[in-house]
């Protein structure tokens, strides 16, 4: 596939015309964001506006992703647990709300006609979003425009590798389906044009990761820009799914087993 190929509008797939389905759209587009990452995204806006007026630099700042949710070990291992459960949720609503206007799963590429190949896409693009991923991390905390990040505090337990694995791939589930297939397929049936949509989805993923400071906004932003322009050619989201999951699966559990033994780790 050549750049020019890859940078043009791509088809603009089925647009609705009738306007009390267009408007059906625009209400359940609202009301899902607004319970789902939407949400997620004000709350967010509000916790980097209260970092930024903090005494203290965004630098010294600490944010933790994954932490304690309870005192005794069995009540956390089973919040954390429901805390996953909802991000499935979130993206089998999604989900189901393409299903029910007639959407087959294999239209927005989550079939199992080619597994091996699937994950092998993800692999390659965990490895192009990882690792400049990380470059900019270390370079928008050191200039002082990111907080520092702890992927997970949560204590040494039998069950933390398990926790934070399956919370890997709720959030990699929830943020694809919603951010990508969902966003984009709903985008484009209200006509608006595929550059414009992959903005707003890149935006829209951008913006619940405020709360790492303006880094983490930006490298989500340009994630959201790379993953959606490839479900947008391929029409294939397993890549993504397994991707997201890979990267937060190095970040969660690699952090946990590395933090205290590698100087460089907060």
């Amino acid at each position: 596939m050549s750049l020019r190929t890859w940078l043009a509008p791509p088809r603009r797939g089925d647009r609705l015309t009738d306007p009390t389905e267009r408007r059906a759209i625009v209400v359940e587009l609202v009301v899902v964001l607004a319970v789902t990452l939407g949400m997620s995204a004000l709350r967010s806006l509000l916790s980097l506006l209260d970092a930024l007026l903090a005494p203290e630099p965004l630098a010294e700042q600490q944010v933790a992703i994954n932490v304690r949710q309870a005192d005794l070990d069995l009540i956390d291992l089973l919040r954390q647990l429901l805390s996953a459960t909802q991000l499935f949720a979130w993206g089998a609503l999604g989900l189901y709300l393409l299903w029910r206007a007639g959407i087959r799963f294999a239209e927005i590429g989550l079939d199992r006609r080619r597994p091996g190949r699937d994950a092998l896409t993800g692999a390659g693009l965990a490895a192009l979003i990882g690792i400049p991923g990380l470059g900019l991390y270390f370079l928008a905390r050191a200039v002082g425009a990111n907080l520092t990040v702890l992927p997970s505090t949560l204590d040494d337990t039998w069950w933390r590798p398990i926790v934070l694995t399956i919370a890997a791939a709720a959030n990699a589930w929830a943020e694809e389906v919603l951010v990508v297939a969902y966003v984009l397929t709903r985008l484009r049936q209200l006509g608006l044009g595929e550059n414009a949509s992959l903005a707003v989805s890149a935006v829209l993923r951008g913006s619940y990761h405020l709360y790492q400071g303006f880094g983490g906004f930006l490298g989500n932003v340009v994630m959201g820009l790379v993953f959606g322009r490839f479900w947008q050619r391929t029409n294939r989201l397993w890549p993504l799914v397994v991707a997201h999951t890979l990267l937060d699966v190095v970040a969660f559990v690699g952090y946990a087993l590395l933090r205290g033994r590698v100087s460089w780790l907060p």
